[in-house]
């Protein structure tokens, strides 16, 4: 069986999960990867086959999304071309993990996929949602790459077709300690936004994996980290706890791993504001805006004490024999 699997690189939770799911696949065929968007940072450990700028996320320097950015570096044409190019009647399955030219490409070839990711959960009026829902949002969420079927991954089973996330083996594995740092993973801010509300924290050490930094280095009580897989997982195992932003693979591991979550989700992108939304109906604190005293933020969420809901891990092979059966129906 020859299966393509489509990659949104618009971060690197999809790339993650398409690393842990790479050995399963393999046990069903043979895998070509299309890697679509250039804003992952992480090392790419994949029979990548086809790339493509696509459509990625530019951010601003504290916590936002830059529309402009992103608007300038959309090119229609080169996403048609790139569409038109790949060999999808090759295939004997087609897996779209929320790409927009995989989902075109399916379109012009008259293919089928399935999608399989976070975002096709969303397909369901279940899904948690913010108090204002967002017109725009709703329709990326729902069309943007769209398949006639499937599978969906969140927090909780809020459909038939939704499952729970898929966790790395490095963290189902796992034996959690605490060694009382704070891991920080918040890719839309930019270093001069949070290091001072940091560094009046003065008591707690964090652990700050940052875009930019080529090596580890210590100033004061923060260790800089670069963007790194294994570096990153040794940290989430050992903290107390986890600041991150409104995304979907990190704060269901730190679930699983029993650890404190704050999150920040970035402001104006839809779907983390959808993440965020369903993170406090289970009781994880959000905070939606980092202003002047975002250090009493953070020393009252270590001092507070709040029973964290335990995070259920994808049974990997079931998903995938129920994807491969609901493909050939």
């Amino acid at each position: 069986m020859k299966i393509f699997y489509a990659i949104q690189a618009t971060g690197n939770g999809h790339i993650s999960r398409a690393t842990q799911l790479y050995p399963y696949l393999q046990k069903f065929g043979e895998v070509d990867f299309f890697l679509s968007g250039c804003n992952a940072t992480l090392d790419i450990k994949l029979p990548v086959k086809y790339k493509s700028n696509g459509c990625s996320l530019h951010y601003s320097k504290c916590g936002g999304l830059n529309y402009w950015e992103i608007a300038k570096n959309i090119n229609p044409r080169q996403i048609y071309k790139d569409a038109d190019a790949l060999p999808l009647k090759n295939y004997d399955v087609i897996i779209n993990d929320f790409d927009s030219i995989t989902a075109l490409a399916c379109k012009m070839q008259k293919v089928h996929s399935v999608q399989l990711g976070h975002q096709a959960s969303f397909i369901s009026a279940n899904t948690p949602r913010p108090k204002r829902k967002s017109i725009m949002g709703e329709m990326i969420l729902k069309h943007y790459a769209p398949s006639p079927k499937n599978i969906g991954l969140h927090f909780e089973k809020y459909d038939s077709f939704i499952l729970p996330p898929i966790i790395k083996d490095e963290i189902v594995q796992a034996e959690p300690t605490n060694l009382k740092h704070i891991t920080v993973y918040l890719p839309s801010f930019d270093k001069d936004c949070l290091e001072k509300a940091f560094n009046k924290v003065s008591d707690m050490h964090f652990h700050w994996f940052l875009q930019g930094v080529e090596f580890k280095h210590t100033i004061g009580n923060i260790t800089y980290f670069p963007v790194n897989q294994k570096k990153f997982n040794e940290s989430l195992i050992s903290c107390e706890g986890i600041i991150t932003g409104g995304g979907f693979e990190t704060p269901a591991e730190a679930l699983h791993l029993g650890k404190k979550v704050l999150s920040i989700p970035i402001m104006n992108h839809y779907e983390q504001e959808c993440n965020a939304a369903a993170l406090k109906k289970m009781g994880v604190p959000v905070v939606y805006e980092v202003g002047k005293n975002f250090e009493t933020i953070i020393e009252n969420w270590l001092n507070q004490d709040i029973i964290y809901p335990k995070m259920q891990a994808n049974n990997i092979p079931q998903t995938l024999q129920y994807l491969f059966d609901t493909y050939k129906e």
